[in-house]
């Protein structure tokens, strides 16, 4: 019978070490995943939207998102790779992957916090332009009346904004887009003189807190990887320091007795 001589020790050293990362690239794998949803829906919601912003610089965070996952998902492979041959070249490249993109990370989480307080500055400089663009037919109208039936508001800051457009002063009618009418309500015709039946919000605001909330909820999933991160890099240099302090060979390289 062959026996091997490396220790009962090290010979299930071996085998844990490659099984810790698997389970670390695998882990890897659904945080890529995790990651490009986020950094797809604040694409989404941002085009959604994008004819009130002027800063197309905001999608920065969520492209960074976006290539970092698609790093991630490589990498996970490489780290597979690298603890199956227990390579400590594979290793060491895999742990300076990670703290490249533990800083790309923090770098998008920085980002959507400043693109985040330019919104609000970003919003009300566009919106009045388009809102007085509106004239029933143009693309503008389709945007605004999206955009109040979407988030439920009326006019800029409130309703009353229609009376300042040229479309308002053309129609003569008193009343503003049937799109500033509350859903629950069949019979809304928008007129100014039965405001109860009208979105009293303005969408300005509505729109603010929407993309700030999106910004928020990017910015806490980042942090949270950017945390798993750190303590991948701590688990990659304690299973490559457990190797070496080990001191056994690899199941594979044929010293056996």
């Amino acid at each position: 019978m062959v026996k091997s001589s490396l220790p009962k020790t090290s010979r299930l050293a071996s085998l844990e070490f490659p099984g810790r990362g698997i389970t670390l690239s695998i882990a890897f794998q659904a945080a890529a995943a995790g990651l490009g949803y986020v950094g797809g829906y604040v694409i989404n919601t941002y085009k959604s939207y994008d004819n009130f912003l002027q800063d197309k610089y905001a999608l920065l965070p969520a492209a960074i998102i976006i290539c970092v996952a698609v790093a991630m998902f490589f990498i996970g492979l490489i780290g597979c790779c690298a603890t199956i041959r227990e390579s400590r070249v594979g290793l060491g490249l895999f742990l300076a992957i990670i703290l490249v993109i533990f800083i790309a990370e923090v770098s998008a989480f920085v980002l959507g916090f400043v693109y985040r307080e330019k919104v609000k500055t970003d919003v009300q400089n566009t919106m009045s332009s388009v809102f007085q663009q509106y004239d029933g037919k143009n693309p503008e109208t389709t945007v605004v009346n999206y955009l109040q039936e979407q988030l439920h508001c009326c006019g800029v800051k409130n309703y009353s904004d229609w009376t300042t457009t040229q479309w308002f002063n053309s129609t003569g009618n008193n009343s503003v887009p049937l799109s500033c009418c509350r859903q629950d309500l069949k019979n809304c015709t928008g007129r100014l003189d039965q405001p109860q039946e009208l979105y009293t919000r303005g969408c300005a605001e509505e729109l603010e807190i929407g993309l700030q909330s999106v910004f928020s909820y990017a910015m806490l999933v980042i942090l949270g990887f950017a945390i798993v991160k750190f303590f991948s890099m701590l688990s990659v240099c304690v299973l490559t320091c457990k190797r070496e302090d080990s001191g056994y060979q690899p199941l594979y390289s044929g010293v056996f007795a």
